[in-house]
Parts: C-alpha cells; structure tokens; sequence
C-alpha cells in the first residue's frame, strides 16, 4: 500500500500538510473532511488514534482566527446586537444536532465509501445550482433576517448528518435557495463558521469523552478529554501548535481567493472537482490504497 511517511503517530511534517489541507478546504464547498480523511490514508497516519481523531477537529481553531482576523469589522461592532442574534439562533440547530447524533457522526467518518458519494452528489448538485437559484435578492448580512438565519442554520445541519458535502457547501446551497446572491451566502457561510467551529473545537477537547470503543460506546473508567491528547507529549503539543498556524495563514489566502473566484466564476468549477475527487476516493478505495 502507498504510504508517504508510515507511522502510528502524527509528525510534524505530516501536522503542516494537514493544516494546508485544512486551511485551503475548510472554507471552500469541497468538504475538508474528506481531504483529510484522505490524506491521513495517504501519510499512513492512524484512524484509529485519538489524538488524530482529536487533531483533526481542533485544527479548525486556525482557520476560524483567519475569518476573525479578515473581519474583524463584523466581529467587533457590538452595538450591533442584530449580528450576533443572527450567529446564536443559526447555530443553535448544529449545537443540538451534533450533539445528539455524535456517535453515529464518528462511525460514518471512518466509511471513506460514504464520504466519497457524498462528494460526488454534492459535486452534481453545484453543477445545476444556479439554474435553479436564480433569483438573488438578498444581497449583504445585514438584509438577512432572523428566520433566513435559522433556515441556513438548518441547512448546516445536512453537513452534520452527511460528513462529506462539507459545512460551507451547505449553507451556501441553503444561502442561494433562500435567495442570498452567492458573495453574500459565502460570506455568511464564513461568519456561521467561527460559532460553530469553536463549539466543536471546544467539545472535543474539553467536553467530549474519548474513552470509548470503536463503536462509540464509553468504556468504565476515568473520562479522557481531548486536551489530555494533545498534551500527552512533546510532539503532540507540538503538531497541534504547528497545525493550526499553517491551518490560519492558508485560510487567510484562501477565504481571500474563494470571494473574488467565485463572484467570477461561479460553482460550476467546484461541482466538478468535487466529483472527481469522489471517484478517486473510490478508485483508490477499490484498489486497496483505502480501507472502507
């Protein structure tokens, strides 16, 4: 089998590629979890090892920096209460959603299977998309109401339930249905995403119990919080720290890069890397490169 650096135990090197991966895909509609899922196979890195499992989701610390950073504006308005309001009530589906379907969440991101078709269906669906949505009248957040907020946050949930058709691609697909014009759905897709990574951020490492089997299910003894994983050694401490700021700085060019491609080029493109990125994951699947 291929394997580019063969160990149990993520490395350094390996930590950096991670954060670029997750940096570049995090923010952009083509699931960060299945180019990491994939990469993980490809560098021999264990799926099986809690500190990855943990690694793997508290990495989104950087890229959620990078959006605060880039927006600093949005976040530090506080007289403008109606923002905030807009965040809290979209998020609070994911909040309740993640928590309840937890277990069955971590057992279908060990199914690459899984994750590569819903990567090709997501890819279809932004093939047509704006055939379908095409009136655009919302045009900013601050046209946004409260009840487009919950909607949007409803559909970040499909995101939840099917880990592969990514977090951003989700809410933009709700943004556009409910007529945001495609710069003002990503860029709502950005500030939903600080909220909802930091709770996730936040859950697996200090709330989440990883002293469970490979089912999920939690075994007797004293609880195990993620941060125990990454401060279990120097070089945990270290990948994770590497990580996450290689996982900020890409993000920033990146958040950057996807505003100004997509008011040009639309989804299209997206759809179509989507789908063959899907049907490498099978084809590498099939040929023994990934265990499904």
């Amino acid at each position: 089998m291929l394997r580019i650096f063969y160990t149990h135990i993520m490395n350094t090197i390996q930590s950096v590629i991670i954060g670029i991966i997750e940096g570049i895909t995090e923010f952009l509609p083509i699931s960060s979890t299945a180019h990491m899922r994939l990469a993980e196979n490809l560098l021999g890195i264990s799926n099986t090892d809690k500190f990855t499992a943990v690694f793997t989701i508290a990495i989104q610390l950087g890229a959620i920096l990078s959006v605060v950073i880039l927006y600093w504006k949005k976040f530090v308005q506080f007289r403008n209460i109606q923002f905030y309001v807009k965040l809290l009530i979209a998020v609070i589906p994911a909040l309740i959603f993640g928590k309840l379907f937890n277990n069955k969440i971590e057992a279908v991101l060990e199914k690459p299977i899984i994750i590569a078709v819903i990567m090709i269906v997501g890819g279809i669906v932004f093939l047509f998309i704006e055939n379908v949505f095409k009136e655009h009248t919302i045009e900013s957040e601050e046209k946004i109401d409260f009840l487009t907020s919950l909607k949007i946050g409803l559909f970040q949930c499909l995101a939840i339930l099917f880990p592969g058709l990514s977090r951003s691609a989700a809410t933009i697909i709700g943004g556009m249905s409910l007529k945001l014009t495609r710069a003002a759905a990503a860029e709502f897709s950005f500030f939903l995403a600080v909220p909802t990574m930091m709770a996730a951020t936040a859950y697996s490492m200090f709330v989440k119990n990883w002293n469970v089997d490979e089912h999920g299910v939690e075994l007797s003894g004293p609880a195990t919080r993620g941060y125990q994983f990454i401060t279990a050694s120097t070089q945990n401490t270290q990948a994770f720290i590497i990580g996450n700021l290689v996982a900020f700085g890409v993000a920033l060019i990146a958040i950057k890069f996807f505003i100004s491609f997509l008011q040009k080029h639309g989804f299209k493109i997206w759809g179509f890397y989507r789908i063959i990125v899907g049907i490498a994951i099978l084809g590498l699947i099939y040929t023994g490169y990934i265990k499904s």
